[in-house]
């Protein structure tokens, strides 16, 4: 009886050389698979007679495990319902084929070129759950990145997430009496395997959530706040704001009572900067929500004088960290409001938090009823606490040689000269906004992640490191690694029973990194040739290398005050991704129009962090994701040229990787893929030569 596997290679002197299974060989998200195994498994069922199990690729980077079988009438339902019963997970197929009679070549071998793609339904891309905890699983997937359906054998970052939105996730699922961690997704991925880890909300086993405390009480500054005191300047309005639509049954008296019960369950939101930079939490019920909500009356409101006139009224020396503003709809009509938040008190995650909570407590409030939201995990005063108890471990001081390394060397002036804090302020910067094509922006979020087993940052990065390499051969400036501070959201667990899922506060991670793009054919990358993926198996390795997803650098510089890092000079470039926010839909809650352009700011005469500023988000809208930049450089030591050049570079760069994906033969593995096996990027390239070489030959 024919099993698919059987290797064979016509040698020289014109005889069969039997190599061995290619089963044997193949590996799917993270584990090897004996096909053999399933197709044992597939003929030992009844009615079966001939099986055969394959890894399809029909979307760039979308790897499947299919099985085909005969006769065509042969309950698909069943056989899959017993392969999951008699085998692990990872080797149940994502779809099965029923056929007449497998396809054969001429000499009687499977002819895998002739098998059938499945038949997979619209809405999804994989099987449907096999459970309640599947099911759960499948439904939070769908809910944070906005798609009508997901299969459990969906991965989470081929579907677009991010590092931020792993965040949303890890709180829906607890929500749903699921509790997993932000670690669990990065590398289980899908429904399935996640419904295989996930502990039940009532019994979250031997790890207990740390931290769960009221948070009030003195505490010392996080590291982005040191970085932020580092600047220097006036820093009182130094904000994220967001404007949204209320409902049209809201009142004053309605909202306060929301506001009132968000400033009483979050507690950053009742921080106090004290003078020498350390924090105050105080207790609920200090701040009033009545004091900081406006009423702007009117037919029409000023939204952009509206916002300067918030930010002014911040005060984070006398605990004035938020400010509200309410113009009420006509009659019957929904109204907008205004939050205007200090930065130290909020960041892209924490509006993921409050927003839903704010909704939760005012529809609690017009139904009078209690308000009741989901309990915060680790307090914001217990994970300051945890960051500072270990910034001196020998664990720590062990990643001093790699930041060193990073922060080392001196860089040549981005524009005319390096910024400087006396001139290069808010007033004197200058912005720039482009936005993507949706076509483009889903390749990105989908197909390149998902063919180069990458995250959203990799790929971003690695054309941020092209353009600005080419900017660089075009203009005459000299080659090599692209400094960039980059930010991450800087929620690590890295420490156990942490959950700060739910924690508003600031807690980005700010730290340099020398990016890559290595000696490539520039004009080969950014038309899609080969250098374009070489490029950004560079940069994903190099990012899979950071320690701690940066934390460390903020812990041995500002709380340890490691000497080796505390002359480190700031990189001219910043980057940030805030990862995936929906677009505005004109319901209750939701974003409005205007909101992107009000989103932040700061007092005029706080010097820029960078030459130029680069900061993303991926919008989901009507006509699916659209990735939107905002470029900020300093007006006077950047031409406004060549920041537009830069910000026309990196599109271009990030259609080149879509191209080159799409290409026969792009993507594929790195080392940091591979935890079984140490090999090089060159051996996993020659290997993966070898297979497609093979399975032409079959």
């Amino acid at each position: 009886m024919y099993r698919t596997g059987d290797l064979v290679r016509w040698t020289a002197d014109g005889q069969l050389d039997y190599v061995g299974r290619v089963d044997e060989q193949v590996k799917l998200r993270g584990f090897r698979i004996e096909l053999g195994e399933i197709e044992t498994a597939l003929l030992a069922r009844p009615g079966v007679e001939q099986a055969a199990a394959v890894v399809r690729e029909d979307r760039p980077g979308d790897k499947r495990l299919v099985a085909y079988v005969t006769p065509a009438d042969l309950p698909v339902g069943e056989l899959r319902a017993a392969l999951a019963a008699e085998l692990p997970d990872y080797l149940v197929p994502s779809a099965f084929v029923p056929l007449e009679t497998l396809p054969l070549t001429g000499n009687g071998k499977l002819d895998r070129r002739a098998l059938p793609a499945p038949d997979y339904a619209a809405a999804s891309t994989g099987r449907a759950p096999a459970d309640a905890r599947e099911a759960a699983f499948c439904a939070v997937f769908a809910e944070v990145l906005g798609l009508p359906e997901v299969g459990a054998d969906d991965g989470f970052f081929d579907l677009g997430g991010d590092s931020i939105v792993s965040i949303q996730l890890v709180s829906r699922a607890r929500a749903a009496g699921l509790v997993v961690t932000a670690q669990d997704v990065f590398t289980h991925r899908t429904p399935a395997a996640l419904a295989l880890v996930a502990r039940d909300g009532e019994d979250e086993g031997a790890v207990a959530t740390v931290g769960t405390d009221d948070g009030v009480g003195p505490m010392g500054q996080l590291p982005i706040g040191h970085w932020l005191r580092e600047l220097g300047g006036p820093v009182n309005g130094f904000h994220q704001a967001v404007l949204v639509r209320t409902p049209a049954d809201a009142t004053r008296e309605s909202l306060t009572a929301a506001l009132q019960a968000l400033l009483d369950h979050h507690d950053g939101l009742r921080m106090r900067l004290l003078p020498d930079w350390s924090l105050l939490i105080t207790e609920p019920g200090t701040v009033d929500a009545g004091a900081l909500l406006r009423i702007l009356e009117g037919p029409a409101a000023d939204w952009p004088a509206e916002a300067v006139a918030a930010r002014q009224r911040l005060a984070p020396g006398q605990g004035l960290m938020v400010q509200a503003l309410w113009h009420p709809g006509a009659p019957g009509e929904s109204g907008e409001l205004l939050l205007t938040l200090h930065h130290l008190v909020v960041d892209g995650v924490s509006w993921r938090v409050l927003l839903p909570d704010l909704a939760r407590a005012h529809a609690s409030v017009l139904a009078g009823e209690p308000v009741r939201l989901q309990p915060v995990g680790t307090s914001l005063r217990h994970w300051s606490g945890l960051l500072e108890r270990t910034a001196g471990t020998p664990e720590l001081r062990a990643q001093l040689d790699w930041w060193r390394t990073e922060s080392a060397g001196e860089e040549a002036p981005l524009g005319h000269r390096p910024a400087d804090p006396a001139v290069d302020t808010f007033a004197t910067a200058r912005t720039l906004h482009r936005t993507l094509d949706a076509d483009t922006t889903a390749a990105l979020l989908t197909e390149v992640t998902g063919a180069f087993h990458a995250e959203v940052n990799d790929v971003l990065l690695t054309a941020l490191a092209l353009a600005v390499a080419d900017w660089r051969r075009r203009t005459g400036r000299p080659q090599g690694p692209v400094p960039v501070e980059l930010e991450g959201h800087g929620r690590e667990e890295f420490a156990p029973g942490v959950d700060l899922s739910r924690t508003v506060g600031w807690f980005t991670t700010a730290y340099p990194l020398r990016l890559h793009p290595g000696p490539v054919d520039l004009a080969e990358a950014l038309s899609g040739g080969p250098a374009a993926g070489h490029s950004l198996k560079l940069v994903k390795e190099h990012l899979r290398m950071v320690p701690g997803h940066g934390l460390g650098w903020g812990q041995l510089r500002y709380l340890d005050r490691a000497e080796a890092l505390s002359g480190a000079a700031r990189p001219q470039l910043g980057f940030n991704y805030l990862g995936r926010m929906p677009a505005p839909t004109g319901e209750d809650w939701s974003l409005t129009e205007q909101s992107s352009a009000l989103a932040a700011g700061a007092d005029p005469e706080m010097p820029l962090p960078h030459v130029l500023d680069v900061n993303a988000v991926t919008e989901d809208g009507p006509d699916g994701p659209r990735l939107s930049a905002r470029w900020t450089w300093a007006g006077q030591a950047l031409p406004q040229a060549d920041a537009e050049d830069l910000a026309e570079s990196w599109f271009q760069a990030l259609r080149a990787l879509v191209r080159h994906t799409r290409e026969p033969g792009a993507g594929g593995w790195t080392p940091s893929d591979l935890d079984l096996v140490a090999l090089s990027q060159d051996e996993i390239d020659e290997f993966e030569d070898e297979m497609d070489d093979w399975g032409d030959e079959l």
